[in-house]
């Protein structure tokens, strides 16, 4: 593998990262916490490889700048701002809530877990959109 395969990489642990929440998500309101637990323990190592990866990549590489112009670029910094912001933020929260989790204090666990899990979600989601505007577009 080379390091010009890493977005690639990164693009595939989002896109298994937003999947896993999903199949989290239908797991828990059907009332199948072990399930719930396995796919999001999932999650959280899709997410962390993710992390690694990209951090790894951009050490090596340094910062991507968006080649096009026009409406397509006041679109990709409108997604990419938020999308950085709630990345950095997201992390303590995360790990908050698989603190929680595994000291099934589930009460401090789903009052967190309601709004994090659309902020997990929608970085997840906006990362495979960033990745599809700087490389494929």
């Amino acid at each position: 593998m080379e390091i010009t395969d890493l977005p690639t990489l990164n693009v595939l642990l989002n896109m298994t990262s937003a999947i896993l929440l999903i199949f989290g998500f239908i797991n828990i309101k059907a009332g199948n916490k072990e399930r719930h637990k396995k796919f999001m323990v999932a999650a959280l190592c899709s997410t962390a490889s993710f992390l690694i990866s990209y951090l790894f990549y951009h050490y090596h590489v340094g910062s991507v700048p968006y080649p096009h112009q026009g409406w397509t670029r006041i679109l990709y910094f409108a997604i990419l701002f938020p999308h950085i912001v709630l990345a950095a933020v997201q992390v303590p929260f995360i790990l908050y809530l698989v603190t929680q989790a595994f000291k099934e204090n589930f009460d401090k666990h789903k009052r967190v877990a309601k709004y994090i899990w659309f902020v997990w979600m929608y970085v997840s989601v906006t990362g495979v959109l960033i990745y599809l505007m700087l490389y494929v577009c």
